[in-house]
């Protein structure tokens, strides 16, 4: 009881009035039970909802009910027509207003909304795509909707995009891409009670319109041959007929998979990676002047001159470092692809630019979590991640019509009329 009064004692004026009000209502409204109270909350609930609606339409209109002399508009009132609400109180029967030309699109009540938590777990989902813990989430729906939920709750609403990300990883994509950029990133997940180390494939293509789009993320034991012929004949089956040039980071068992699923496509490694790995045991005195010298090599205006500037690297450095020269010749069929090229196509492929960006955002996404319980959950965060990142991926590349044109010259037995 003292506690009880002191929290009395606390009130605000208008926490008082608050009260007051509330005990008019309850005591008007005959209210001696928690059904009565659901009851009344219902009955809240459409009363607040048609007042919004009634107010939307007469904003949208210009004129009030019966104020015929304001009206400037063809437009007019046409009834009403019920929605049954969804609620956690029960069904709540709302009467939505309608106008004669069916222009009302409400804000307040959605045209295809059925449940006041539909607004709630938008917002979850939406929480969850950028990577917040449940942990975050549940505090923010707490403190903003007044709502307690559990992890239980948080995994059953962004389950429901399960069905939704499988039907997007089976979706059918164009015939031909101009470039593929393909990639793995790892993960933990729980597998028959251990943790196991999990490969991510993902594939990102550049259609012949200049367009980026995501075309598929794999989940798989690790990096193999096998998994990545897999991958392709995935890309295959949905309609990918063709790939002009293939981009890696020169991926375990890559190349034979793509020779024997797509054999016409030009295979580019990655020249960034290979150059962190050249450089990483080189000490720090000599970094400056070898990377300069493979400058020379990677920067050379055609092939002929960078197997030239090898050469002169090895005689600088092999005596140091014998191996760096060594992963050159030996990688040197899938990195001097691009020396095909002229410069704008050149940029395009000879980095995994394009890939890693993406794989860094799915990380910061995905950091919060260390392991992930089931192959599906990993799923359904890298879904919602991507479809939250690729919202941003408008348009084409600026300098598309160059490339185009020299995509045109240079595959122009297999380019489409």
């Amino acid at each position: 009881m003292e506690v009880s009064t002191m929290a009395r004692k606390t009130q605000s004026p208008e926490e008082k009035e608050r009260r007051a009000k509330i005990r008019e209502l309850l005591q008007a409204a005959n209210v001696s039970s928690m059904d009565d109270i659901q009851a009344l909350f219902r009955d809240t609930i459409a009363e607040f909802m048609e007042n919004g609606l009634e107010t939307e339409l007469e904003d949208q209109l210009g004129y009030g009910r019966y104020d015929y002399k304001n009206k400037d508009t063809d437009n007019s009132r046409n009834g009403h027509s019920s929605k049954t609400l969804r609620t956690s109180f029960g069904d709540v029967e709302v009467s939505v207003p309608r106008d004669r030309k069916s222009e009302f699109d409400p804000i307040i009540l959605k045209k295809n909304q059925t449940s006041i938590s539909q607004e709630i777990e938008a917002k979850i989902i939406s929480m969850y795509s950028k990577g917040m813990t449940t942990g975050d989430i549940e505090a923010h729906v707490r403190d903003i909707y007044g709502v307690e939920i559990s992890d239980t709750t948080i995994s059953r609403i962004t389950d429901k995009i399960l069905p939704k990300a499988k039907e997007w990883q089976q979706r059918p994509l164009e015939a031909i891409y101009a470039v593929v950029f393909l990639d793995a990133i790892h993960y933990h997940v729980r597998s028959e009670g251990q943790i196991v180390k999990k490969a991510v494939y993902i594939a990102i293509g550049i259609d012949l319109d200049g367009r980026k789009d995501v075309l598929g993320m794999w989940i798989g034991e690790n990096e193999s041959a096998k998994f990545w012929a897999t991958v392709l004949n995935s890309l295959k089956n949905r309609g990918v007929e063709d790939i002009f040039i293939a981009c890696t980071d020169n991926l375990n068992g890559f190349s034979a998979a793509i020779e024997a699923v797509y054999p016409k496509t030009e295979i580019q490694n990655c020249i960034i990676h290979q150059l962190r790995n050249s450089s990483k045991y080189v000490a720090y005195k000599d970094l400056k002047a070898l990377m300069a010298d493979l400058k020379a090599v990677y920067g050379a205006v055609d092939e002929p001159t960078a197997l030239d500037a090898l050469d002169v690297f090895s005689e600088h450095w092999d005596k140091k470092y014998p191996k760096i020269s060594q992963s050159w010749r030996a990688n040197w069929a899938n990195l001097s692809t691009y020396f095909k090229f002229p410069q704008e196509l050149r940029r395009l492929i000879y980095t995994t630019n394009t890939i890693e960006g993406f794989n860094r955002q799915l990380r910061k996404v995905t950091k919060s979590k260390s392991v992930f319980p089931t192959d599906d959950s990993l799923f359904k965060m890298l879904y919602l991640a991507m479809t939250d990142i690729t919202k941003k991926w408008t348009g084409r590349r600026q300098d598309w019509s160059q490339i185009h044109a020299q995509l045109a010259i240079y595959f122009e037995d297999r380019m489409p009329d």
